[in-house]
């Protein structure tokens, strides 16, 4: 007979009368042994000794939230961000994992050299796990292959100016080779979609007026941008996912793409549901980012595209800066918009009024986003998954108070915004790292991507 394998003793055991595993939302116990769950259990199972027991009572398990498009600047503009701000508003706001974009930071991650700098400056710093993209620019080519086999999670690229001039976009041809060079290792291609031949067209948005601004980033920068994606998957076969999609005009497009099996995905963000061009007032450059928040009408449609599945997952996109940055003028003030810890809470209070569930929640902000990079531990309260859990009282609400804030500079799109949905704590593989928005010692790990055995 084979020999019988020891039974590890349980070191947590939660309970929650409302649990969203990927079966449903159902009263149930979590067993946890070495940070990992070994057992989703019936509410009123028979007793089961653990280290420490913790019960929730009506508030709502989710799985750990999984944001794969976060700015965290950090070696090189740590005045914008940083890994130990960044990752302290993520554990309050009920984030779990996260994944850094390549570039603000200085340097930007496009060698392993570079990663490892980055890498350096995280460890020991970062209180939630964080894994890394790589990028690909004019002139790196060479650099991927060494990049995927070091354990970033894919590659960033920008079709239009990118803000930073360290990190240029891609020509046609660029994006061509970098597609076939991406395809043949089997790796991810994410990409800012937007087209710069409409974007030079355009008006410049010079100025306080917020429609002027919207004139400057047309639909049509995006919606050509994603055609132009979906025909290089379909030469080169390559993974490629749009980022930040912002017009609901390119949605037939990549439903169409998917109808044919071509390997593209997209997300959307916090701020593109919950926000409106018709809200934001002039000179309120806190609302900048590109592509930009479009009107209510083109809202709608990104809501449906979500309910539909043709938009896989809502993360952040948070890109913050200095306050000194953020000038009354569109034209002159950085584009990025602070969300980090505010999106659960905004994307629910919209998700609640039209008519969606806690566990579609999960679906976007944790299982899609984690099935993205390749996490195969993160994103779903399942046996064999790490221990990553938000507390949520869905039904509590709050006023958005900048001072209350975790990031480095506390601007905000949310400011005095009134949400529902409160975090109660966040966990990291069974261990608490944010009780009531206090965040505790830093505990995260560097995560790589995970290689076929």
């Amino acid at each position: 007979m084979p020999p019988v394998e020891p039974v590890r003793p349980v070191d947590l055991l939660v309970r929650s009368t409302r649990v969203v595993t990927p079966e449903g939302i159902r009263a149930a116990r979590v067993a946890v042994t070495d940070g990992r769950i070994t057992a989703v259990l019936p509410y009123e199972a028979g007793p089961q000794a653990a280290a420490v027991v913790e019960d929730f009572g009506d508030d709502v398990l989710l799985p750990g939230l999984v944001d794969t498009h976060v700015h965290i600047n950090d070696p090189g503009r740590t005045e914008w961000e940083g890994f130990a701000t960044a990752t302290r508003a993520a554990a309050a706001g009920g984030i779990t994992t996260l994944v850094d974009m390549p570039l603000n930071s200085l340097p930007p991650t496009t060698t392993v050299e570079h990663l490892r700098v980055k890498q350096d400056v995280a460890r020991g710093a970062v209180h939630v796990d964080v894994g890394f993209w790589g990028g690909a620019l004019p002139g790196n080519l060479t650099d991927l292959r060494p990049l995927h086999d070091a354990g970033v999670l894919g590659f960033k690229s920008f079709l239009s100016p990118s803000g930073v001039e360290e990190f240029p976009s891609l020509g046609p041809a660029d994006l061509e080779a970098v597609a076939a060079e991406i395809a043949g290792f089997g790796g991810l291609l994410i990409v800012h979609a937007e087209d710069p031949s409409h974007l030079e067209r355009a008006p410049e948005p010079d100025g306080p007026r917020y429609t002027d601004f919207l004139a400057s980033r047309p639909r049509a920068a995006e919606n050509d941008a994603v055609a132009g994606l979906i025909s290089v998957a379909r030469r080169r076969g390559t993974r490629v996912h749009v980022l930040h999609l912002s017009s609901s005009d390119a949605l037939p497009l990549i439903a169409a793409a998917r109808a044919e099996g071509l390997p593209v995905s997209a997300e959307t963000c916090p701020h593109f549901l919950t926000l409106t061009a018709e809200e934001v007032p002039d000179g309120a450059t806190e609302f900048k980012c590109c592509p930009p928040i479009r009107e209510a009408a083109n809202q709608d449609a990104l809501w449906a595209g979500l309910a539909a599945g043709t938009l896989d997952c809502v993360v952040s996109d948070h890109s913050p800066c200095t306050t000194g940055l953020k000038v009354p003028d569109f034209g002159a003030a950085w584009g990025g918009i602070s969300s980090l810890q505010l999106g659960l809470p905004a994307v629910w209070t919209a998700a609640r009024r039209r008519g969606h569930t806690l566990q579609d929640l999960a679906h976007w902000m944790s299982t899609a986003p984690a099935a993205l990079a390749g996490l195969a531990h993160k994103g779903a309260i399942a046996p064999g998954r790490d221990a990553d859990f938000a507390v949520l009282a869905p039904d509590e609400t709050f006023t958005v108070d900048p001072a209350a804030l975790h990031h480095r500079n506390r601007v905000t799109a949310y400011a005095g915004k009134t949400l529902h949905g409160v975090v109660r704590s966040t966990w990291l593989r069974g261990r608490r790292i944010a009780d009531h928005g206090r965040p505790t010692d830093p505990t995260g790990l560097l995560i790589e991507r995970q290689r076929s055995a």
